[in-house]
């Protein structure tokens, strides 16, 4: 029996196919080293799919591969295997796949990962990303936003509130290339983040606060650590934009018709 094109596999590969541009910019740059991170970020992402495949018959996803590729852009260097292993285990285990897969967690398992790496190995220095992965990470929104696989009013939100701040003086340009590719990569993630129409603008704009809100007070942290945390507390607060929006939908509704 057919389940129609929109599956969440044809989602998944519509999201690697649109972080295309970011990838092959951070693999140019980074050169081997990159590559190889990557590639272990994959087996180890991969291994855990296989397991729970084989335990509970739940099919691997090709969103394993997205999960891979944001821990070896963001995640602190001078981590030893162990430790890599360690912290995509638990990101992968503990925030997708006990919940189903893919589609049915609640955190970005990314997201998770690279908070357990911050918090527990914090001596590790974050990666310093250049410049042109902000602008590598433009066409991935962007094709993100066309093929409807990544939350267009989310992005626009963040957008509009970073780049005021920025204009209205805010020291956020430092924040800027971390900034990007934690936005085209764990904040619009379509499963983790706000679902309906006012969420999502909250959704955006709540990221983008709290980026202010660290470019400000917390002078001492990486942009991405940062970048990171703005994240993990967004992706937290998203079932409450959801509430919010309907409950004022709710409100709104009940003015209208008594």
């Amino acid at each position: 029996m057919s389940h129609g094109l929109w599956d969440r596999e044809t989602v998944a590969l519509l999201l690697l196919i649109s972080v295309m541009p970011l990838a092959l910019t951070w693999l140019w740059y980074g050169g081997l080293d990159a590559a190889g991170l990557l590639v272990l970020a994959l087996i180890i992402s991969g291994l855990w799919h296989v397991i729970f495949m084989l335990a509970r018959a739940q099919p691997p996803s090709f969103a394993g591969a997205l999960t891979a590729l944001a821990i070896a852009i963001l995640a602190p260097e001078e981590l030893s295997i162990v430790q890599l292993v360690l912290g995509i285990s638990f990101g992968s285990v503990m925030a997708e796949l006990v919940f189903g897969g893919w589609g049915r967690n609640v955190l970005n398992p990314a997201t998770v990962t690279l908070a357990f790496l911050g918090f527990g190995f914090v001596t590790a220095p974050w990666p310093d990303l250049p410049l042109p992965l902000a602008w590598a990470a433009i066409p991935a929104a962007l094709l993100g936003a066309l093929f409807g696989v990544m939350p267009a009013r989310a992005i626009a939100g963040a957008v509009i509130v970073i780049g005021g701040a920025h204009f209205a003086g805010v020291p956020v340009a430092p924040l800027l290339p971390a900034v990007a590719v934690v936005l085209v990569l764990l904040v619009a993630d379509p499963v983790a983040s706000a679902s309906t129409r006012l969420g999502g603008w909250l959704n955006g704009a709540f990221f983008g606060a709290l980026i202010i809100l660290f470019a400000l007070g917390w002078q001492s942290a990486a942009p991405v650590q940062m970048a990171v945390s703005a994240a993990l507390l967004t992706s937290l607060a998203a079932p409450l934009l959801d509430e919010a929006a309907i409950a004022l939908w709710l409100a709104q509704r009940r003015r209208r018709h008594g």
